[in-house]
């Protein structure tokens, strides 16, 4: 039986710290400093806030969830985020000075096989990925009725919001961007993970402009053998490869990758390559040569490397190949000259765990003051949980402009062996 499911992902919720313009859209920056550093005074007005908040806190958050969250040292602040069986909060670490994410997954509401499988596997995996272009994980509490999964925060919100703020990515930053999202993919693959729902929405940037790749309920680790193939569909329509479109068995490795490249498209051109509004047309698409538009202008080798990522499974480019491509080779060339700062020189930063210490984004007046106000309309709409049909999965006019895409799941695989 076919069973598609909207989730709430982190991502999704990471819209505030962006200044908002006289008529009320979003504009480019943020309104958080990020110095990375701030008085004891700033950083007890923070607390203040954030008990502020605690008090005017809907109902449904009781005394008992703020009671567990404060026992582990974090002062909660105004929701981000809600779906059907999660609400997603800002929060503001007092051990690590930061501020942070805490998804709060009730255990009576979210379906049995996202507990049993889904939120199980994710938590496996993201405690063991150390990555600097991955979103940190820094500590899950369970309790009998809920789980607390408590992640780095990504002040400049996620790649969607910025594509529709600036209608597309000048190439420069996107060869940036994309270069540190293959890097995280080459990892995750490298110690046997596949993600698979790479998607604009599901890459966050910090406050240092860099690409932090997140949600990984959808990922799996991958068994010993080469020819793995997987049977599951997961992730989006509009970023699905046509292998997992036909419903055939697919290596997640190669999945992956095709997602990535329509990333790499949807950041260039400001818009999806493929229409999924109709599946059948969406099925013909994909297995078509990639379409470029007129406009805007994008270089030829960045064109030409889209076009070996869209490409049928037998033909497509493998990771390595991404990352040797003349078109990130420019870029690799053009800066060797330039000094390395602290943080490339230290290589990738260590995963945090409940005892590291986390060097995040600390929390600013004007972040608590964005938080404080009302939610994206694009974050609150999502809903964990709600089963779809047909009718209410499309995404339309999808070659015009790029539109929300919600992460779907085929259980076609046997019980836990998916």
């Amino acid at each position: 039986m076919m069973c598609l499911h909207v989730r709430l992902s982190l991502s999704s919720f990471y819209l505030i710290g962006m200044k908002r313009n006289k008529n009320g859209g979003e504009s480019p920056g943020s309104s958080h400093s990020n110095s990375g550093t701030e008085t004891k005074a700033e950083c007890n007005s923070n607390k203040d806030h954030l008990n502020e908040a605690e008090r005017k806190e809907e109902p449904e958050f009781s005394q008992k969830k703020l009671t567990i969250l404060k026992s582990h040292g974090y002062i909660i602040g105004q929701s981000i985020g809600n779906g059907s069986y999660a609400t997603v909060k800002l929060a503001f670490s007092e051990k690590h000075q930061s501020n942070v994410a805490v998804k709060i997954v009730s255990k009576k509401q979210a379906p049995a096989d996202y507990l049993r499988k889904f939120l199980p596997r994710e938590l496996e995996v993201v405690k063991g990925l150390r990555h600097k272009n991955i979103i940190r994980f820094l500590q899950a509490i369970e309790t009998t009725h809920r789980v607390y999964i408590i992640m780095e925060f990504a002040v400049n919100g996620n790649l969607l919001e910025i594509i529709r703020r600036e209608l597309n990515i000048d190439e420069t930053r996107a060869k940036k961007w994309f270069k540190q999202m293959s890097e995280a993919v080459e990892y995750c693959h490298k110690n046997g993970v596949t993600h698979r729902d790479i998607k604009c929405e599901n890459l966050l940037i910090d406050g240092e402009n860099n690409i932090k790749l997140t949600d990984f309920g959808f990922s799996r680790k991958m068994p010993q053998q080469k020819s793995f193939l997987s049977e599951t569909f997961c992730g989006s329509y509009a970023y699905a490869s046509p292998e997992i479109l036909r419903g055939i068995p697919y290596h997640p490795v190669l999945a992956d990758i095709w997602s990535m490249g329509v990333v790499l498209f949807a950041m260039v051109f400001g818009r999806l390559p493929f229409d999924d509004s109709n599946y059948n047309v969406l099925l013909k698409q994909v297995q078509k040569k990639v379409r470029f538009p007129k406009q805007p202008t994008v270089s030829t080798r960045c064109r030409a490397l889209i076009t070996q990522i869209l490409a049928p499974y037998r033909v497509r480019i493998h990771m390595p190949g991404i990352l040797d491509d003349p078109w990130l080779q420019e870029e690799v060339m053009r800066s060797a000259s330039e000094p390395e700062s602290d943080a490339e020189k230290s290589g990738s930063e260590t995963v945090t765990s409940d005892t590291d210490a986390v060097p995040v984004q600390l929390i600013t007046k004007d972040i608590l003051k964005s938080a404080a106000g009302s939610t994206s309309k694009n974050a609150t709409a999502a809903s964990m949980g709600k089963e779809c049909t047909d009718e209410d999965t499309g995404v339309t006019e999808a070659e015009e402009s790029i539109q929300d895409t919600k992460g779907r799941e085929t259980d076609s695989e046997s019980s836990d062996q998916t």
